[in-house]
């Protein structure tokens, strides 16, 4: 299905309102770093959780989620839906801490939590690992699935697509900053989720699925519609719910779900205009990333089976296409192609809007790390506003430029997904228990760093090199969380804590009071219970309708 004259009038509406809004908010900063980086601390709780949403979304996001329902039904969502719990943590407990910090990213942290050399070198380090090795990792995920959308929905080369997708997103995100970015999310998300109710409906409709009676009944949907994995099958509840409630959720870093807070999601609780707001607006954002966004995705990942039972139904449907690109997440995109032109180019324009929020958030995110926790720490400390604007500006393009490259070698975004849990797996534990227990030091971060990066690729590279038993990815996420667990902990006890002087600043600016924490812990469990309820109730709807 090839864009029509009414489908490119939408994509260009969508292109200049999209344009249109960060050169607005760029009048609003009043040029200084923090302001381009923070937004000028300003933020309500209402924008911070639509922007939140957005940059959690992305084109790999649908693309997914169609994957692991097309492999593991509904169920297999559990690998992504334990993060809750952690999420709903930073809420109650480490939004506000975050808040008291008064940082501009999340790396600077490490230099009022720990002292001296160690520190300094963490902080390097942690800036170098998150902004560009993993940062990049997770943007290749993010412009493959755009790449794989792009080739079937617009008929161009993905040549064509990475070109104008880096173009484009340098253009728009290096205007205005974070406010911009913020700002520009709002309507981002608007456009996401009115595309994805669309693609919903029209799938829906297709005779050959016959609306949700239909779908539920559908013999190719048999056991895909269960929130929960056969309870039958050990090896699938094991694998889908045991190992992500029991271990997943606190053991693994993962961006946009770090134990405690961590990226984009503290970015942006940085830049709330208080502690309320940034509470409010993070828990605003769970109950939509987990109980409300992902439903349309979903169904349209359902109507899939029945429409496209077999890859080999993808690569026939479209021949151009190169062979290479398609897998289960490039059912979702196919299926796009099943709405009607007007729809069309609203989906189309959705399918943009979540790319480019999440790379405007990746983008912003990972030039603050290398321009405030690199460059203007370690090498132009002395260096004005203007000159770190547009050193930020540079990173951007890099960053877009390397991620275009890199996202061709990617194979799928479960592929990318699994590798990610796998990099961070044993350093949760760190990041949720740093700011009350004061024995962790630097050394804990810095061994936790190396050795779970460490355990993956010797998990990814050479094991599978030297004949060792293929191990599934919850087998290597507990290898993974067990050796950097066991490393963190040995260097904890055998270097020394932080001065007492250091610990007595810290625990005098943060306020972390263990009476906050046992109430966190209570209300972390209600509204965890009450979001997973939702999504019962959802899935209910679904099989019964």
């Amino acid at each position: 299905m090839l864009m029509q004259a009414l489908d490119w009038w939408m994509v260009a509406g969508f292109f200049a309102i999209l344009v249109a809004i960060p050169l607005l908010a760029a009048r609003m900063n009043r040029g200084t770093s923090k302001d381009f980086l923070l937004a000028g601390r300003s933020m309500p709780w209402w924008l911070i959780g639509f922007s939140m949403t957005a940059a959690s979304t992305s084109t790999d996001s649908a693309n997914l989620f169609t994957e692991i329902i097309r492999k593991d039904g509904l169920a297999g969502n559990w690998v992504w839906w334990a993060f809750l719990i952690t999420s709903v943590f930073t809420v109650f407990i480490y939004s506000k801490l975050w808040v008291r910090t008064g940082v501009t990213t999340d790396v600077e942290f490490y230099e009022l939590r720990y002292s001296g050399k160690p520190a300094a070198f963490l902080r390097a380090l942690r800036g170098v690992y998150l902004g560009v090795i993993l940062n990049l990792l997770v943007m290749g995920a993010v412009v493959l699935g755009g790449l794989k959308i792009g080739v079937v929905l617009f008929g161009c080369s993905s040549a064509t697509v990475l070109v104008f997708t880096g173009v484009f997103s340098i253009v728009y995100v290096a205007i205005a900053g974070l406010r911009g970015a913020v700002y520009t999310d709002f309507f981002l998300f608007l456009v996401i989720m009115v595309g994805a109710f669309a693609a919903m409906f029209y799938a829906l409709e297709l005779p050959e699925v016959g609306g949700l009676a239909g779908l539920a009944a559908h013999p190719a949907l048999a056991g895909k519609l269960s929130l929960f994995p056969d309870f039958s099958n050990a090896d699938a509840v094991f694998s889908l719910l045991v190992i992500p409630l029991a271990v997943q959720w606190w053991a693994v870093w993962k961006q946009g779900s770090e134990p405690g807070g961590g990226g984009y999601i503290v970015q942006r609780i940085m830049s709330a205009k208080s502690e309320g707001h940034a509470m409010v607006g993070t828990l605003f954002f769970n109950f939509i990333h987990y109980a409300i966004r992902p439903w349309p995705w979903y169904i349209v990942g359902f109507c899939s089976l029945i429409v496209f039972p077999e890859l080999a139904d993808i690569q026939r449907a479209f021949p151009s296409v190169d062979p290479k690109l398609v897998g289960g997440d490039m059912a979702y995109s196919a299926m796009l192609t099943k709405v009607p032109h007007g729809w069309f180019g609203v989906v189309a324009a959705s399918m943009m809007a979540a790319l480019f929020s999440t790379v405007a958030a990746h983008l912003t995110m990972g030039s603050s790390y290398v321009v405030n926790d690199f460059y203007r720490r370690f090498v132009r400390p002395q260096a004005g506003d203007r000159e770190l604007i547009w050193a930020a500006r540079l990173v951007m393009v890099v960053f877009m430029v390397f991620a275009c490259l890199l996202a061709p070698l990617l194979t799928s975004a479960k592929t990318a997904f699994d590798l990610m849990l796998l990099i961070g797996a044993g350093s949760g534990p760190i990041f949720l228990l740093r700011w009350f227990w004061m024995r962790i030091n630097a050394w804990s971060e810095i061994v936790g760093i190396l050795a779970a990066l460490l355990a993956a690729v010797v998990l990814e590279l050479v094991l599978p090199r030297c004949g060792a038993p293929a191990l599934a990815s919850w087998q290597k996420i507990l290898v993974g969380a067990g050796v950097t667990t066991v490393g963190w902990l040995v260097a904890t006890f055998v270097t020394k804590p932080e001065p007492q002087a250091v610990q007595d600043r810290f625990r005098a600016l943060v306020r972390a009071d263990g009476r906050d924490a046992g109430k966190g812990v209570l209300w972390t469990f209600l509204v965890s219970v009450a979001i997973f309820a939702s999504m019962g109730l959802a899935a209910a709807f679904v099989r019964g309708f």
